[in-house]
Protein backbone atom coordinates (compact mmCIF):
# COMPACT_ATOMS: atom_id res chain seq x y z
CA UNK A 1 0.00 0.00 0.00
CA UNK A 2 1.18 3.48 -0.71
CA UNK A 3 0.53 6.82 0.65
CA UNK A 4 1.22 10.17 -0.31
CA UNK A 5 -0.07 13.25 2.47
CA UNK A 6 0.96 16.46 3.53
CA UNK A 7 -0.60 18.44 6.15
CA UNK A 8 1.12 21.75 6.90
CA UNK A 9 0.38 24.67 9.09
CA UNK A 10 2.06 28.05 8.12
CA UNK A 11 1.60 31.22 6.75
CA UNK A 12 1.54 32.64 3.45
CA UNK A 13 5.04 34.03 1.87
CA UNK A 14 3.02 35.85 -1.26
CA UNK A 15 -0.25 36.41 -2.31
CA UNK A 16 -2.10 33.39 -4.40
CA UNK A 17 -1.46 34.05 -8.45
CA UNK A 18 -3.79 32.97 -10.27
CA UNK A 19 -4.06 31.77 -13.96
CA UNK A 20 -6.46 29.27 -15.84
CA UNK A 21 -5.15 26.61 -17.77
CA UNK A 22 -6.72 25.89 -21.78
CA UNK A 23 -9.11 23.39 -20.16
CA UNK A 24 -10.57 26.44 -18.61
CA UNK A 25 -9.69 24.71 -15.11
CA UNK A 26 -8.16 27.38 -12.53
CA UNK A 27 -4.95 27.04 -10.78
CA UNK A 28 -3.82 29.16 -7.68
CA UNK A 29 -0.47 28.69 -6.58
CA UNK A 30 1.51 30.45 -3.64
CA UNK A 31 4.20 29.74 -0.96
CA UNK A 32 4.47 28.37 2.86
CA UNK A 33 6.62 29.25 5.07
CA UNK A 34 6.76 26.55 8.34
CA UNK A 35 8.63 27.08 11.45
CA UNK A 36 10.35 24.41 13.74
CA UNK A 37 11.89 24.90 16.82
CA UNK A 38 14.26 22.42 18.79
CA UNK A 39 16.70 23.03 21.64
CA UNK A 40 19.86 22.03 20.70
CA UNK A 41 22.32 19.61 23.32
CA UNK A 42 23.83 22.89 25.04
CA UNK A 43 20.08 24.31 25.95
CA UNK A 44 20.31 26.77 23.26
CA UNK A 45 16.98 27.65 21.43
CA UNK A 46 17.59 26.75 17.94
CA UNK A 47 15.02 27.67 15.00
CA UNK A 48 14.86 26.51 11.50
CA UNK A 49 12.11 27.85 8.34
CA UNK A 50 11.30 25.61 5.44
CA UNK A 51 9.27 27.20 2.48
CA UNK A 52 6.74 25.14 0.45
CA UNK A 53 5.16 25.93 -2.95
CA UNK A 54 1.56 25.19 -2.76
CA UNK A 55 -0.52 24.37 -5.82
CA UNK A 56 -4.21 24.25 -5.91
CA UNK A 57 -6.90 23.59 -8.82
CA UNK A 58 -10.85 23.99 -10.12
CA UNK A 59 -12.94 25.96 -6.84
CA UNK A 60 -10.40 25.04 -4.59
CA UNK A 61 -7.95 27.51 -6.67
CA UNK A 62 -11.08 30.43 -6.55
CA UNK A 63 -11.43 30.34 -2.89
CA UNK A 64 -7.64 30.82 -2.73
CA UNK A 65 -7.10 33.17 -4.91
CA UNK A 66 -10.04 35.31 -2.94
CA UNK A 67 -9.98 34.92 0.59
CA UNK A 68 -5.87 34.20 1.11
CA UNK A 69 -3.45 36.66 1.80
CA UNK A 70 0.31 37.08 2.49
CA UNK A 71 1.26 36.52 5.83
CA UNK A 72 -1.93 34.78 6.81
CA UNK A 73 -2.06 31.55 8.84
CA UNK A 74 -3.37 28.76 6.89
CA UNK A 75 -3.52 24.61 7.26
CA UNK A 76 -2.95 22.93 3.85
CA UNK A 77 -3.57 19.31 3.17
CA UNK A 78 -2.89 17.65 0.30
CA UNK A 79 -0.04 15.67 -1.59
CA UNK A 80 3.51 16.01 -2.44
CA UNK A 81 4.65 15.92 -6.21
CA UNK A 82 7.74 17.09 -7.88
CA UNK A 83 8.55 17.99 -11.26
CA UNK A 84 10.85 17.89 -13.79
CA UNK A 85 12.23 19.76 -16.56
CA UNK A 86 15.28 20.68 -18.74
CA UNK A 87 16.02 24.70 -18.64
CA UNK A 88 17.38 26.63 -20.99
CA UNK A 89 21.18 25.58 -20.73
CA UNK A 90 20.40 21.76 -20.43
CA UNK A 91 20.20 21.17 -16.56
CA UNK A 92 17.63 19.20 -15.18
CA UNK A 93 15.45 21.14 -12.65
CA UNK A 94 12.91 19.89 -9.88
CA UNK A 95 10.63 21.43 -8.10
CA UNK A 96 8.63 19.84 -5.12
CA UNK A 97 5.05 21.15 -4.74
CA UNK A 98 2.44 20.23 -2.41
CA UNK A 99 -0.89 19.52 -4.32
CA UNK A 100 -3.64 21.46 -2.21
CA UNK A 101 -6.98 18.93 -1.26
CA UNK A 102 -8.07 20.58 1.56
CA UNK A 103 -7.47 24.18 2.76
CA UNK A 104 -8.57 25.72 6.35
CA UNK A 105 -7.98 29.83 7.16
CA UNK A 106 -6.82 30.22 10.41
CA UNK A 107 -7.72 33.47 12.44
CA UNK A 108 -7.58 37.03 11.21
CA UNK A 109 -5.86 40.08 12.27
CA UNK A 110 -8.31 42.50 13.29
CA UNK A 111 -7.76 45.30 11.28
CA UNK A 112 -7.72 42.68 8.43
CA UNK A 113 -11.62 41.86 9.71
CA UNK A 114 -12.98 45.07 9.32
CA UNK A 115 -11.03 46.46 5.73
CA UNK A 116 -11.97 43.86 3.65
CA UNK A 117 -8.95 44.05 0.75
CA UNK A 118 -8.78 44.66 -3.22
CA UNK A 119 -9.66 40.78 -3.21
CA UNK A 120 -12.50 40.83 -0.79
CA UNK A 121 -14.41 43.39 -2.51
CA UNK A 122 -17.12 41.03 -3.74
CA UNK A 123 -17.24 39.03 0.36
CA UNK A 124 -19.23 40.73 3.27
CA UNK A 125 -16.93 42.75 5.45
CA UNK A 126 -16.85 41.46 8.63
CA UNK A 127 -17.21 44.19 11.41
CA UNK A 128 -15.43 43.75 15.23
CA UNK A 129 -18.01 46.19 16.38
CA UNK A 130 -21.43 43.91 14.88
CA UNK A 131 -23.15 42.87 17.34
CA UNK A 132 -24.88 39.07 17.31
CA UNK A 133 -28.14 39.00 17.10
CA UNK A 134 -29.65 37.31 20.45
CA UNK A 135 -33.04 35.08 19.86
CA UNK A 136 -35.38 35.19 22.65
CA UNK A 137 -38.19 32.09 22.89
CA UNK A 138 -41.56 33.80 23.85
CA UNK A 139 -42.74 30.73 25.39
CA UNK A 140 -40.76 28.46 27.22
CA UNK A 141 -39.74 25.13 25.57
CA UNK A 142 -41.26 22.03 26.87
CA UNK A 143 -39.95 18.45 26.42
CA UNK A 144 -42.18 16.20 24.00
CA UNK A 145 -43.18 14.03 27.28
CA UNK A 146 -44.65 17.28 29.03
CA UNK A 147 -46.11 18.62 25.59
CA UNK A 148 -47.99 14.75 24.90
CA UNK A 149 -49.05 14.24 28.60
CA UNK A 150 -50.02 18.11 29.33
CA UNK A 151 -48.59 16.96 32.75
CA UNK A 152 -47.26 20.04 35.00
CA UNK A 153 -43.44 19.25 36.73
CA UNK A 154 -41.53 20.90 38.64
CA UNK A 155 -39.66 23.35 36.31
CA UNK A 156 -35.97 23.88 36.89
CA UNK A 157 -35.02 27.58 37.90
CA UNK A 158 -31.85 28.85 36.01
CA UNK A 159 -30.59 30.81 39.18
CA UNK A 160 -30.28 26.62 41.01
CA UNK A 161 -27.88 25.63 38.31
CA UNK A 162 -24.31 26.14 40.07
CA UNK A 163 -22.39 26.52 36.73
Amino acid sequence: MNFNKAIIVGRLTRDPESRTLPSGQTVASFGLATNRVWNDREGGKKESTEFHNIVAFGKLADICSRYLNKGQLILIEGRIQTNSWEDKDGNKRYRTEIIAENMQMGPRAAQSQTVPTNKEADAPAIKNNEEIPVIEAEEPIQNQENQENNESKEEVDVKNIPF
